[in-house]
């Protein structure tokens, strides 16, 4: 066997220090990636259905985020059992230079499409707060995710993990007080998750929902996340241990990030439902100000602002992460940081319109999603690469079928949007 084919050598930890190890301390990964769940793109789809279908949408949510759960999962044990990440794999696999490169400029530019939606969420952000012009917020906004990015170069994984973590405290609590504010009613959600449409726009919605819920640069992230993080733990019992305490941190991670991204729903559904101007996220600001007052409503550009920057710098060590394992080289993060600022900046410093930017970048995350999901699905399911923590043979058509559901659906999404319907 290969390094990439063979699990890891087993060295296990003595049955007295696994013991030990209390689950508290080995959630974190996923909780960071979960993130990527949490984004301004997410934030606008879900306004956007709530405000003009009410609750028909709230199935897609709930879906979405079963899916997640499966392929978030699975992209962790990636990593845990093999000690490498999904693009370091992908580009050991790939003997061709040329295959490895096209592949990554696919997945560079999905991750780039992202931080375009995630830095001009930021920027939108403290306009709204403070009013500041748009290349400002942008500015601003790729400084403090630098600033963050610092904190994982300077003092490892586990910090970064907590400011993450605390980020995604602040994108919870600002998205979800207005749900308290303005209950939803009950048997409307029940309604609601009986799988239906209402046209294609209903249509082209759900795909952006699911698009913006299943991100390309999570999957590669979780992989690195989990790898980095555990460096020390080898052999079979400590690695049932980790997958273990995996699946409570990826239930955690997903039940707040479906939680969050309901309540968003819920709110738009219950408080702005037929109001204009809802499918931007300036007009959403309004609309809550005018329904809910101005504590509620700051509240949401607080998450915003936090979602913004949480959600760039994840996808900036994604990025990075990519580029190490598919070209073997690795830019420092600052630097990349800097780099991948520019395309946002241009674009928030042209005036073009930032909800059209940010529908155009869940249709570049549209193209990504088969060269990260299927891959992930086919390498878990392989024995000579995990051993015994393969894929049972339900978990690998659950995974398929997922990965089936969600192609299609983002084709759908691509030829909506295209088509203009």
């Amino acid at each position: 066997m290969t390094k990439t084919d063979a699990p890891r050598r087993d060295r296990s930890m003595t049955p007295t220090t696994v013991a030990s190890s209390r689950l508290l301390w080995l959630l974190g990964p996923a909780l960071v990636a979960g993130v990527a769940y949490l984004d301004p793109g997410n934030v606008a789809s879900n306004m956007t259905a709530g405000a003009r279908y009410g609750y028909l949408l709230v199935w897609v949510v709930v879906a979405g985020n079963v899916m997640a759960w499966l392929i978030q999962y699975l992209s962790a044990k990636l990593g845990i059992v093999t000690g490498q990440s999904l693009p370091e794999i992908l580009g050991v696999r790939m003997k061709r230079p040329l295959a490895r490169r096209l592949y990554w400029i696919q997945a560079e530019l999905v991750a780039m499409a992202t931080d375009l939606a995630e830095i001009i969420g930021g920027a939108v952000a403290l306009y709204l707060l403070f009013g500041l012009p748009l290349i400002v917020g942008g500015i601003i906004t790729g400084v403090i995710s630098m600033v963050v990015l610092m904190v994982h170069t300077r003092r490892g994984p586990k910090v970064f993990e907590r400011v993450i973590v605390a980020l995604m405290l602040i994108i919870t609590v600002g998205f979800t007080v207005g749900v308290f504010l303005s209950p939803p009613d009950a048997g409307q959600i029940l309604g609601g998750m009986v799988p239906r449409f209402e046209g294609a726009n209903s249509v082209l919605l759900a795909a952006s929902i699911l698009g913006a819920t299943i991100m390309p640069h999570a999957i590669y992230a979780h992989s690195s996340l989990a790898r980095d993080r555990f460096p020390e733990w080898q052999g079979t019992t400590a690695t049932r241990r980790l997958l273990w305490a995996t699946k409570w941190d990826v239930t955690i991670a997903m039940a707040i990030a479906g939680t969050v991204n309901l309540a968003i729903l819920l709110l738009a559904a219950s408080a702005l439902q037929g109001v204009d101007g809802t499918d931007t996220l300036q007009g959403a600001y309004t609309a809550i100000q005018s329904s809910l007052g101005p504590a509620v409503a700051t509240a949401f550009a607080v998450g915003l602002l936090a979602s913004g920057l949480a959600s760039t710098s994840v996808g900036a060590y994604a990025g990075a992460e990519i580029m190490q394992g598919l070209l073997h080289l690795r830019i420092p993060l600052l630097l990349r940081r800097l780099v991948t600022l520019i395309p946002a900046l241009f674009i928030l410093g042209v005036g073009f319109d930032p909800t059209e930017a940010l529908v155009l970048s869940q249709v570049v995350l549209s193209f990504g999603i088969p060269f990260a999901l299927i891959p992930l699905v086919w390498l878990t399911a392989q024995r000579g690469l995990l051993g015994t923590f393969a894929n049972r043979w339900f978990t690998t058509v659950a995974g398929a079928l997922c990965s089936v559901a969600l192609v299609a659906l983002n084709v759908v999404l691509l030829v909506l949007v295209f088509t203009g319907a």
